[in-house]
């Protein structure tokens, strides 16, 4: 996938950038694979702001997306469509019996191309095998967290893990942070690397573009009241504080605030280990 320039016919279009949909096939998804979203502009059930800087944008519909499939499934790649929802492409999968599914499309897939899950598969970009049956050095992206869940990390475009070692009932995978974790071995995993690689490159080139994704605007906290923020305040310009903080007052940068997990244990190497080296 490439970058399209637009031509700078305004201010807001000098330096920005769009994706280049040459690779999307379809122009319509597939209705019974549809549901309508309902906006929370980042409030929780009792209405609290629970996600700042969240509301409006465009509507759209989610896309049903099968991130479980069983042991024995084939199917064939009859479109690639355009997902609002997420970074990455939208591959649909059609059964012998008709059934249609959407997966997270690989960089590379095409129409036509067989998918199939289980064992036997081959290994060939797209197919979802167990972690035992993958050979090491692999790339591999939607990896079970839990047995029997389905996809749950490594689903973003352009993101990719590797497989580098199996030992006992577990293997090593090296995470696109650079984390390297243990999965048990009969965790599921699709060969290959998520398309649409290009999509972080893209300038939006004007506010308008992130309201239109539902992102509000961002305030510093130096430019609040001081009733607002632990920043703010002050009639002269200037930090006027020590330690920065969260509206709350929570120390930021460099304070920890991922609270002990027992999945923990599964972290064979932390994401921040090159950090502390530099150091």
């Amino acid at each position: 996938m490439a970058i399209r320039t637009i031509k700078p016919t305004t201010p807001g279009q000098r330096g920005m950038t769009s994706q280049n949909f040459d690779e999307v096939t379809a122009k319509k998804p597939v209705k019974s694979l549809l549901r309508p979203v309902r906006k929370s502009a980042g409030r929780n059930n009792r209405g609290v702001i629970t996600s700042r800087r969240r509301g409006g944008g465009a509507k759209r519909h989610y896309r049903l997306i099968s991130w479980r499939l069983p042991a024995g499934f084939e199917a064939t790649v009859k479109e690639i469509e355009y997902d609002p929802n997420r970074s990455a492409r939208l591959a649909r999968l059609q059964e012998a019996s008709g059934r249609y599914h959407y997966v997270v499309a690989p960089k590379g897939i095409k129409r036509g191309q067989a998918v199939k899950v289980g064992d036997a598969a081959p290994i060939e970009t797209g197919n979802r095998l167990k972690l035992r049956h993958i050979p090491l050095g692999s790339l591999i992206h939607g990896i079970e967290m839990k047995l029997g869940k389905g996809a749950q990390i490594v689903r973003a475009a352009g993101t990719s893990a590797q497989l580098t070692a199996k030992d006992g009932d577990y293997a090593q995978v090296k995470l696109p942070s650079g984390e390297i974790r243990l999965f048990h071995l009969d965790a599921q995993a699709t060969l290959g690397t998520v398309g649409n690689e290009q999509h972080q490159n893209v300038k939006l080139g004007k506010a308008g573009r992130n309201r239109r994704l539902g992102r509000r605007p961002k305030i510093r906290g130096v430019a609040t009241n001081a009733v607002d923020h632990p920043h703010g305040g002050g009639e002269a310009k200037g930090k006027g504080y020590k330690t920065p903080m969260t509206p709350w007052g929570q120390p930021t940068l460099g304070y920890k605030t991922r609270h002990k997990r027992k999945s923990n244990k599964f972290i064979v190497r932390s994401r921040h280990a090159n950090k502390k080296r530099r150091k």
